[in-house]
């Protein structure tokens, strides 16, 4: 397959790419028929699904949502079915199978395991019972995917401290990160530091929801108080032009989610979106879906929502594609063995990768 310069890589293309997905929820990308089947008929949250179509009524964004409050809320329904071993293997290897199927080559799944514990379970059984189905999947797929044990913001920083232990135990046999999520507004990061400094004393990679739903000082803190390797969102970054240079100049990630940007009403339109801004800059963007289930998107449509919005090219794309497997917290011999096979692919579908993001701007590992 090939791509004319004279116009946008097409979706065809997008799809056959190889892809990373670095921020993907796994309690917001549940299948609708496994969340038919999970509910067995009975009444989940006030509500029952005798059709996949209900269960899109009901767990896809709608159009009226209003903010990242209004759009979490589709969540009590998806997690009050994920309180089993069976239902977070089941779902853990289902979402790296719909991966596998678009052509992500390298996921990384977040959660938090204190929300899996109502029916009894313990946050070492969540952690194992995720990692079954995920091993699974890479036996079956070869697609290698990672953990990242998320703290909540609104939830007491010693549940954070918890999780932040939790991760640590599981370092090396599955969870690759630590990641802090939930409302940002009156919830500061800081908060947390106890959990930061424990997973960052043991070498485990950090990544935070940041610039979201609050300005850059949710960025400023997720950087300088709690060490963050890359950001969640980071959408507001451009309000600070000084923390957007010092997040270029040190190679922090920033892990863009288009679909549920606009969802969550962090953007008004995609053209309000700094994709355009970060790319200029040469800021090492990952695109990514936040929630499949939810967001009703894949890693394809996130790039194709990219192209058509930023009238990208298919240099831009591949750039792009490259920074997602940079950023993986992946030891760097594994990152660079991963890339080296990327290169051979991008060569076998006919793409020439320039090795910029911009014509002006050089990436480096």
């Amino acid at each position: 397959m090939t791509v004319s310069r004279d116009h946008r890589p097409s979706r065809d293309f997008l799809h056959a790419l190889p892809k990373t997905d670095l921020h993907v929820h796994l309690d917001g990308s549940l299948r609708p028929s496994t969340v038919r089947e999970l509910a067995g008929g009975r009444e989940v949250v006030g509500h029952t699904f005798e059709t996949d179509d209900d269960v899109r009524a009901v767990c896809q964004c709608a159009e009226d949502c209003t903010s990242l409050e209004d759009y979490l809320r589709v969540f009590d329904i998806t997690l009050a079915l994920m309180q089993s071993e069976e239902a977070l293997a089941r779902v853990a290897f289902e979402l790296a199978e719909d991966a596998h199927h678009e052509n992500v080559r390298y996921m990384e799944v977040r959660y938090s395991p204190l929300l899996h514990t109502r029916g009894g379970l313990d946050g070492d059984t969540v952690v194992a019972a995720v990692q079954q189905g995920l091993a699974r999947a890479k036996r079956q797929y070869g697609i290698p995917i990672g953990q990242i044990i998320c703290g909540i913001r609104h939830i007491d920083a010693a549940a954070s401290l918890a999780l932040a232990e939790l991760a640590v135990r599981w370092r090396g046999r599955g969870v690759v990160g630590f990641d802090l999520a939930g409302a940002e507004k009156d919830y500061p990061a800081k908060d947390h530091l106890a959990a930061f400094q424990l997973v960052r004393n043991n070498n485990v990679s950090v990544t935070v929801h940041a610039g979201e739903a609050f300005g850059a000082r949710s960025i400023h803190q997720a950087i300088h108080y709690c060490g963050a390797h890359r950001i969640g969102h980071g959408t507001l970054l451009p309000e600070d032009p000084a923390l957007l240079e010092w997040v270029n100049d040190h190679r922090i990630a920033v892990e863009v989610c288009l679909a549920s940007n606009l969802q969550t009403r962090a953007i008004a339109d995609l053209a309000s979106h700094p994709l355009e801004r970060f790319l200029a800059a040469g800021l090492r963007v990952t695109l990514n879906t936040d929630n499949r289930l939810v967001s009703a998107t894949t890693v394809t449509n996130e790039f194709h929502l990219a192209v058509e919005a930023y009238d990208l090219d298919e240099d831009a794309v591949l750039g792009m594609v490259m920074n997602g497997f940079k950023s993986a917290f992946l030891p760097l011999d594994k990152k660079v063995w991963l890339i080296d096979r990327i290169l051979a692919e991008f060569r076998s579908l006919g793409a020439r990768f320039s090795g910029e993001i911009s014509r002006r701007r050089r990436v480096h590992l």
